[in-house]
């Protein structure tokens, strides 16, 4: 299984809003000149997102996007499979082995099982406490 732009985007996106839940709609065209994306790319992708309930659009000039749940409510799993499709390591995995077949769904588990207990809230925490580490590092 491979994951694409869309899906590391689309995480990308979903981190930032929550970074900032509660402080209002957060625009794509500023998350992607934060981070050097297309905000024309990033709108392409907040519209499946929106559509699953996972975005709020909220327009006007002061309008942008805000999460539709608070951030220990959304899963990377949530986000990877509307982006993504479903999580398969192999395609056509019925016409496997059984030994391969097995091994295919063992792998498809671990990795279902670390994106659906994986929240935006978790991946926010990871990431301040590595930006803790690295300061540290430096005095």
């Amino acid at each position: 299984m491979k994951i694409s732009t869309k899906g590391r985007y689309g995480l990308t996106v979903m981190i930032e809003l929550a970074r900032k839940y509660g402080a209002g709609p957060i625009s794509l065209k500023s998350i992607a000149e934060d981070k050097g994306l297309s905000a024309h790319y990033l709108e392409q992708l907040a519209a499946p997102l929106r559509n699953a309930g996972l975005v709020k659009s909220v327009r006007g000039a002061y309008g942008g996007y805000v999460l539709a749940k608070v951030p220990h409510e959304i899963t990377a799993g949530d986000i990877i499979r509307v982006l993504e499709g479903p999580i398969t390591p192999v395609e056509g995995i019925e016409e496997e082995e059984a030994a391969q077949q097995a091994l295919w769904m063992q792998i498809r588990d671990v990795v279902k099982d670390v994106l659906d207990t994986t929240t935006l809230e978790d991946l926010i925490k990871n990431d301040d406490q590595e930006q803790q580490k690295e300061y540290m590092f430096y005095i």
